[in-house]
Formats: C-alpha cells, sequence, structure tokens
C-alpha cells in the first residue's frame, strides 16, 4: 500500500510551485507569450509544462514551510526574477512600438487611432510595425530563446534562500533602449516627412489660397507610406539586433551571488 506523509507531499508541492512561479512571471510579461489573446488557461498549462520539462534539471529545493516567512519569500524571489526575464525582452517591442508611434503621428494618423487591448492608444502604423517584429522574433526562434534563457536562470540564479540578487539599476538602464531604438528606427521616415511638412509650410506661404488641409493629409500620408515602404527592408537588421540584444539582457539579468553589482559589465 502506497502512503503519503506530509512531509513528502510539501517537497513535491515546493519543488513545483516555486520553479512555476518563475516561469509563470516570465510568460506574464515576456512577448508572444503574455499575448492577451491567449487564455489563461492555456498560459497556466504552457507554464506547468515548461515546468515540469526543467524539473528534472533543477538541484534539490530549499526545505522550508510554503506558508513560512521564507518560504513566502522565497516565492516573492522566483515572481520577481520571471518577471525581470521577460520585461527585458519586452522593452524591445516597446522601443519598435515607439517607432511605429512616431511614424504615425508624423503622418497624421493620430487621428486615426484605435484602441490595442495590449498596448491602449495605437495606430495602424506602430501596429504593423509591432506585428512585423513578432514574425521576425518567431523567425529567429525568440520564443525558444525565452525559454532557453528561463532554464539557464535556475543554473545561474538556484532557488535558494541566498540564492543570489538582482541588479535593478542595469535594469532601469536598457530602459533607454525605448527611446533610443525607437528613435533610430523612426528617423529616416521622420526626417523625410519634416521635409515635406517644411515644404508644405513654403507652398502655403506662397500660394495662401490654396487648402493646406485638403492636400497637406493626402501629400503627408503618400510620403509616409512611400518612405516606409523604402525604408522597410534596412529595418530588418535593427530589429534583428535589438532582439538579440533583448536575448543578451535575459541572460544578465540572473546575477550570481558571487558577483557584485558594479562587476557586470
Amino acid at each position: 500500500m502506497i502512503s503519503f506523509s506530509s512531509e513528502l507531499l510539501q517537497t513535491w508541492i515546493i519543488s513545483l510551485l516555486w520553479p512555476l512561479t518563475r516561469v509563470l512571471g516570465v510568460i506574464a510579461v515576456a512577448p508572444i507569450f503574455s499575448r492577451n489573446s491567449i487564455p489563461n488557461q492555456v498560459k497556466l498549462g504552457l507554464g506547468i509544462m515548461l515546468t515540469l520539462v526543467i524539473l528534472p534539471t533543477l538541484p534539490p529545493m530549499p526545505q522550508f514551510e510554503i506558508f513560512s516567512l521564507q518560504g513566502l519569500l522565497i516565492l516573492m524571489q522566483q515572481l520577481i526574477i520571471g518577471l525581470a526575464i521577460g520585461f527585458s525582452m519586452s522593452l524591445i517591442f516597446a522601443a519598435i512600438d515607439v517607432a511605429g508611434q512616431l511614424i504615425g503621428m508624423s503622418m497624421g494618423l493620430g487621428f486615426a487611432s484605435f484602441f490595442d487591448p495590449s498596448q491602449g492608444q495605437s495606430t495602424a502604423v506602430n501596429r504593423f510595425l509591432g506585428l512585423l517584429a513578432m514574425l521576425i522574433f518567431l523567425s529567429l526562434d525568440g520564443h525558444l530563446m525565452i525559454v532557453t534563457a528561463v532554464a539557464n536562470s535556475f543554473v545561474t540564479m538556484p532557488i535558494t534562500a541566498t540564492g543570489g540578487s538582482i541588479n535593478p539599476m542595469k535594469i532601469a538602464m536598457w530602459g533607454e533602449v525605448i527611446f533610443s531604438a525607437g528613435l533610430l528606427l523612426a528617423l529616416p521616415a521622420v526626417a523625410a516627412l519634416l521635409i515635406t511638412n517644411m515644404a508644405l509650410g513654403i507652398l502655403t506661404r506662397t500660394a495662401p489660397q490654396l487648402n493646406l488641409f485638403g492636400i497637406g493629409f493626402p501629400i503627408t500620408l503618400s510620403m509616409g507610406f512611400l518612405v516606409l515602404a523604402l525604408a522597410l527592408p534596412g529595418m530588418l537588421k535593427p530589429i534583428e539586433k535589438l532582439i538579440e540584444q533583448g536575448v543578451t539582457n535575459m541572460g544578465q539579468i540572473a546575477v550570481p551571488k558571487t558577483l557584485a553589482p558594479g562587476q557586470l559589465n
């Protein structure tokens, strides 16, 4: 007859709960996995499946009571680590979203914005660039890179009471990619549209009888779509480098305890 003790049951729960918390933290904010179109039941099932795959490779868990103070602190630590790993990759897609917003506003598409459940107010251009970046991300096996980064994080930062630390300032510094990379991606289209608007301004001053609103919007829209079509092939390499940078950042989230934050490059 098979008998189960409370200690054995608690060990099983701990072995599943703490890794699952880190994996679900990644799924909650990582690109592709965190989309609102994916049901929560699917996300939970995916998290359990990934945890069961990773579980045999993990070292023994610290033996603490689940509802003790130390156990709750470890649980919160795993959640923060998972959120940090997913957040470091979501910054890349936020930069692409900023680029689309800048291009769309310069084209005059701010009047045609709509509500995107995953991003709030959105224009057609940044929605298009987001879908394009998602396709590039999937073509580079970015979803598998996220899973690999999560599995490697259990090696660099194991589940222990004093396993390691996260450098929050380093994560905050990565936030600059939202503005720098977003502006660089949008710069060709924004510069061309700026020149177009300057030309329209000069034309209006020389011929005041022209209806600026009647001819301005079609010209800026046409010029915006033309420049965007010409710039799309050149955006492939920068977006790929941004995704590679996001993968590198995910690997640098987990800081071993033996390293001080100042020793990181």
